[in-house]
């Protein structure tokens, strides 16, 4: 097996490069932030960055927890790679990860310097320092259940490759996980009501709200809607679109996973 290193200061854009600096050297697999990634898809692990405190989040990343490691390394075994890449501030943080995961020596050392230039490195980190952003080389589909409540963006970029042209399209997801030094925040109940009235008061055969309630689960939120209807509608068809209104409207203003919208029909309208 081909071990590569990829080593970078945290925050310098490791992760954002790292689809393509895989696809540059024929590699398949990735280990990032204690994730063993395959071509935009989560094999195993968990993400340092759903830790809470910023010292669990670099146990994670190195593979400290046992059952962790053999998780990893059980998956590994599993898919047989013939080449990973791994990310690391440093080239020690990537050996500390090989020695972990029972991996052979690494092969390769590559820099973030040989894949940036010194004013997108400085941008990267700017985006750490000022905004908390942390990018996950997975589409934002993948850890939506795990980073429930979390600020989430999907990005996606296209770049093409080498001489023959060919295009790379990466899904990536833009995280500010609760260890960012901007603190960690809370949404309002309140502010879910908020945005489910301003949707459903945009629905014409809406007419009324009778009561609304949540459900908060680990991996995300149940809303409970019970309304009324104008009489003479196909009334499955228009509950469907106020579930589809109002778990996209939730999800994009919170970033939290919307587990279910449950609506009851109260009273008909004439």
């Amino acid at each position: 097996m081909r071990i590569v290193a990829f080593v970078g200061a945290s925050g310098s854009g490791k992760s954002y490069r790292s689809m393509w600096v895989a696809r540059e050297n024929n590699i398949e697999y990735i280990i990032d932030d204690g994730l063993l990634i395959k071509s935009n898809r989560i094999v195993a692990g968990r993400s340092a960055k759903k830790e809470k405190t910023r010292l669990a989040s670099v146990r994670r990343a190195l593979f400290i927890d046992k059952e962790h490691a053999l998780e990893v390394r059980k998956a590994i075994e599993r898919e047989k790679p013939s080449s990973i890449l791994i990310l690391g501030t440093s080239l020690g943080m990537v050996e500390a990860i090989v020695k972990a995961l029972g991996l052979p020596e690494i092969s390769k050392i590559i820099h973030i310097e040989d894949v940036a230039d010194a004013e997108e490195i400085e941008k990267a980190k700017t985006m750490r320092r000022v905004e908390g952003k942390h990018v996950i080389p997975v589409p934002t589909f993948e850890i939506k259940k795990d980073f429930s409540g979390y600020l989430i963006d999907p990005l996606r970029i296209f770049r093409k490759r080498g001489k023959d042209g060919e295009s790379i399209v990466a899904d990536k997801s833009v995280v500010r996980p609760t260890f960012s030094y901007l603190g960690d925040y809370t949404i309002s109940n309140q502010v879910i009501y908020s945005i489910c009235a301003h949707e459903v008061s945009n629905i014409s055969y809406v007419t009324r709200i009778h009561k609304m309630w949540l459900e908060n689960r680990q991996t995300g939120l149940i809303i409970h809607l019970s309304l009324a209807f104008k009489y003479g509608i196909p009334l499955m068809g228009a509950a469907r679109v106020v579930q589809a209104k109002v778990r996209d409207a939730v999800e994009k203003y919170t970033a939290i996973n919307v587990l279910a919208v449950n609506i009851l029909i109260r009273t008909l309208d004439i």
